[in-house]
């Protein structure tokens, strides 16, 4: 794991070592271990490093034998070791154990095809002085970020975006379909950001700068290729996915723990994680005090069954409310949920147990068909076939008990058949992306920046052909993974809340070949009636100990919300919120932000919402100020202390340069 940045330019009139040490600073703390830098005339790269694989010999940026294919890179290659292999039997000679290695020498055999052959999270840039094209790819899910900017020819990128803003070449400025998309959908869609003109590489892509140019492709499509009916042997089948996907990502040179919330998914892939390890896995759990708790005292009962070595850990609500300035600095774009600040205070705790490494188990509810949306669309299906009918509505309290528990189950069970009909494409989605209703308080201004645009319409018209095809829980299914597992759980609140605090977060369900089986069988295989991960659930019975296969919310995902900020807010709270904030900024309207503010203190305890919109407001000011407000400024890294600096002209067989060596350099 690391933090990657660089500047390609148009024209070979170099790239200042300056620069480049500001990016590394920006996201220094993605990697603690170390940093290096690769100058040539036209490309440069930073890298910070964060060492778990060859903590000695896997310092980067790193060239190929004859210095002619460099490579600065984040993530880990989970079959390095199979493609290193096979590589070495090709005539490939190696000079460290780091998977890092392979990026470069599975590169020069078979040019970008060499995407399909990996497993693993990553982000990387390749510069290829043979062919003179800078490349740069994201994994399939995108669970490591990419950004990137392009400026008067010049293309720059990072693995967070204040890398970019740090060059002082790019212009931090507000994009409203950006946060119009971030207030619908909850995050922005795969490629856009808040920030104009600075774009995220959608998973599964790749792309070639060359000449100025940039030309993006897809290696990898989610594709749902439904089966009629289940194999015989698919528990089997599921038994030896999981065992691989798991195994392999316990491979590491430092102790990889696992990060627990007492629920379903994160019991499995601590079970095999402790099966896997070598000794005692370490587990790691956090309560959020006066959070609902929807079983999370479960997660000791799991760390007993399994024997592991359990650190609990615990915060209150005034923290995060406190905090979530701090982590605006981390999260990089507004958000609906204190959610990814609880994430933020776990990852502080977790490297404070001197932990580098974790497991969690993210991605199974949208593979496995375990989120609510799924059971809420197949509810809303079964009721509009029948509209008039009371005892299909009743239903709804199966999915929300709290709707009947609250007394509001009428008027959310009419505004849940009231939302889309089923040949509506989104109709799984709808009630979410109509929920918070914030686009009803922008400023006069923002608004008419919006004029004609849906993006709900757009999202719509720009679905893949294929989606039609799928059944409608597989439709759903995709629309989860794209609108909220890649960019909010795997962005906003996974890879950017693990690394502020340099923790690498691995996630078993999220192996390709995992998806691929899942996806190929009959959604009944998956989701029979409301009961969900059915297979799953078959197969978790054999691994898991008794009395551990129990589905419970995680705690971090069940933080209080809005009331944070009613009550004994703290004073940033009401500066941000203050008449003159919100004009300064100019995206919300002071009177309308004032009325919902009044309507959410009126509002009954325990009222079920479907988003928390002062969140929204107050996590987009915060955002403004901190990034659009107040420019970037960071004191570059010192060239003269880098474990590995790289130049053009100065390259030689005995690659990478000695940290000595580097002072002269410099």
């Amino acid at each position: 794991m690391s933090g990657i940045a660089g500047i390609a330019r148009r024209y070979p009139s170099g790239v200042s070592t300056d620069s480049l040490g500001r990016m590394a600073a920006a996201i220094r703390h993605r990697g603690p271990d170390g940093y290096g830098f690769y100058v040539s005339p036209s490309v440069g790269f930073a890298h910070v490093r964060l060492s778990t694989v060859d903590l000695a010999g896997g310092a980067q940026p790193l060239a190929n034998e004859n210095g002619r294919v460099v490579v600065t890179y984040d993530g880990e290659i989970y079959n390095h070791r199979e493609l290193r292999h096979e590589l070495e039997q090709r005539g490939h000679i190696f000079k460290t154990r780091c998977d890092t290695e392979v990026l470069v020498h599975a590169y020069e055999e078979w040019g970008a095809d060499f995407l399909a052959r990996l497993n693993g999270d990553f982000a990387f840039a390749i510069h290829d002085m043979n062919r003179d094209i800078l490349l740069v790819a994201c994994d399939r899910f995108g669970v490591r970020p990419l950004f990137y900017a392009q400026r008067s020819g010049d293309f720059y990128f990072g693995s967070e975006i204040k890398a970019i803003l740090a060059t002082g070449e790019v212009d931090a400025a507000v994009d409203p379909r950006g946060i119009d998309e971030i207030l619908t959908f909850g995050a922005a869609r795969l490629s856009r950001t808040p920030f104009s003109g600075v774009a995220s590489l959608e998973p599964g892509t790749y792309g070639i700068w060359k000449d100025g140019a940039l030309w993006l492709r897809h290696y990898y499509e989610l594709d749902y290729p439904e089966a009629s009916t289940e194999p015989a042997d698919a528990v089997e089948q599921l038994d030896e996915v999981m065992l691989r996907s798991v195994g392999m990502r316990m491979r590491a040179d430092v102790p990889v723990g696992a990060q627990v919330s007492g629920g379903f998914n994160s019991s499995i892939t601590a079970s095999l994680a402790a099966s896997a390890s070598a000794g005692a896995l370490r587990t790691l759990f956090m309560d959020v005090t006066g959070a609902s708790k929807n079983g999370s005292g479960h997660h000791s009962e799991v760390a007993d069954a399994l024997g592991t070595d359990h650190r609990t850990f615990s915060i209150d609500e005034n923290t995060i409310a406190e905090t979530l300035p701090e982590v605006m600095w981390h999260a990089e774009t507004p958000f609906l949920s204190s959610a990814p600040v609880a994430m933020y205070h776990l990852a502080r705790l977790t490297k404070e147990t001197r932990t580098k490494v974790v497991v969690r188990g993210d991605g199974a509810d949208e593979i496995f068909l375990g989120s609510e949306v799924f059971r809420e669309a197949s509810v809303r299906r079964f009721c509009l076939r029948q509209r008039t009918s009371t005892i299909r509505q009743r239903l709804f309290s199966r999915v929300f008990p709290g709707l009947a528990e609250a007394g509001h189950s009428e008027f959310w069970t009419r505004n849940f058949l009231e939302t889309g009909e089923p040949g509506d494409p989104l109709f799984s989605h709808l009630p979410r992306f109509l929920g918070v209703g914030l686009g009803a308080t922008y400023a006069d201004g923002f608004a008419d920046a919006l004029a004609g645009v849906d993006v709900i319409r757009e999202m719509r018209s720009s679905l893949p052909l294929r989606f039609f095809a799928w059944s409608p829980l597989n439709q759903a299914a995709f629309l989860e993974t794209t609108t909220r597992l890649s960019p909010y759980v795997l962005g906003a609140y996974g890879d950017r809340m693990s690394m502020a605090h340099g923790v690498e977060c691995r996630f078993p369900f999220l192996d390709h070949r995992l998806f691929e089986f899942a996806s190929a069988l009959p959604t009944r295989s998956r989701m029979v009636g409301l009961k969900q991960k059915e297979i799953l659930r078959r197969w978790a019975s054999r691994i898991l100990p008794p009395g551990v296969a129990r589905d419970v919310l995680p705690a971090t995902d069940t933080v209080p919300g809005d009331r944070l900020f009613l009550r004994k807010s703290p004073k940033w709270v009401s500066d941000h919120l203050s008449p003159e904030a919100l004009g300064r900024v100019g995206i919300f309207s002071a009177e309308k932000v004032r009325a919902m503010m009044l309507s959410l203190e009126t509002r009954q305890e325990g009222t079920f919402t479907r988003g928390q919109p002062l969140i929204g407001v107050l996590s987009t000011q915060l955002w403004h100020h901190r990034f659009v407000q107040s420019a970037v400024s960071v004191t570059p890294l010192p060239v003269a202390k880098a474990s590995v600096v790289i130049r053009q002209e100065t390259l030689d067989p005995s690659y990478p340069v000695s940290a000595n060596r580097a002072e002269k350099l410099a």
